[in-house]
């Protein structure tokens, strides 16, 4: 079940790109996730549950985010589980709306920005963000066959860097809006009912 890639994950020793090195995607690369997204979707319910189950026995510390699946030691079992079958397919959506804001990158910088905010109320902190496109290249691998090329999967790469790192700022701007919140609640006297 070996997927052996580079560059998504948190950098380990002879990585050379990091999410602030990622460029934005050029036309030719956009074209090819378009290309390769048709036939992803083609499959898309079972690339969102091997992607979720290969998160969790690659990374399981990943499974503590996930109040359902947070003691389940069978990850088989997983494969049949409605829940990670939905989320998987919430995270799909995802991507989907992504690659569609393709050409309107506005529109997928507020997308992305939005999920990360969101991200901050689940307790799923940015850590975990590059492992889940990483397990979704090694999950449309073996759909995609011949038409997978080193070209495609630096494409698919740099989405994943970009989407990971606007969603990192969401969840770093909800952190801080939160964090002033709770300052502002403790520097505001309280109120007392005292007769005048």
């Amino acid at each position: 079940m070996g997927c052996a890639i580079s560059g998504l994950a948190p950098k380990t020793l002879g990585e050379t790109k990091t999410e602030e090195d990622v460029a934005h995607l050029n036309e030719k690369q956009i074209q090819m996730i378009k290309e390769s997204w048709k036939v992803i979707q083609e499959d898309i319910a079972k690339v969102g549950i091997i992607m979720f189950v290969r998160l969790f026995e690659t990374h399981p510390e990943c499974k503590d985010v996930f109040f359902l699946f947070r003691d389940v030691e069978d990850l088989e079992m997983l494969r049949t589980s409605r829940e990670l079958r939905s989320h998987g397919l919430r995270v799909m959506s995802f991507i989907e709306k992504s690659v569609a804001r393709l050409d309107q990158l506005e529109r997928l910088d507020v997308l992305a920005v939005e999920l990360g905010m969101s991200h901050y109320h689940y307790n799923a902190p940015p850590k975990y963000y590059s492992y889940v496109g990483a397990e979704f290249i090694c999950a449309v691998q073996p759909i995609l066959k011949e038409r997978w090329t080193p070209e495609l999967e630096e494409a698919w790469k740099t989405l994943f860097l970009y989407l990971s790192r606007l969603m990192k700022q969401g969840y770093q701007e909800e952190t801080s809006r939160h964090h002033h919140e709770a300052a502002s609640c403790k520097e505001r006297p309280e109120k007392r009912n005292t007769p005048r």
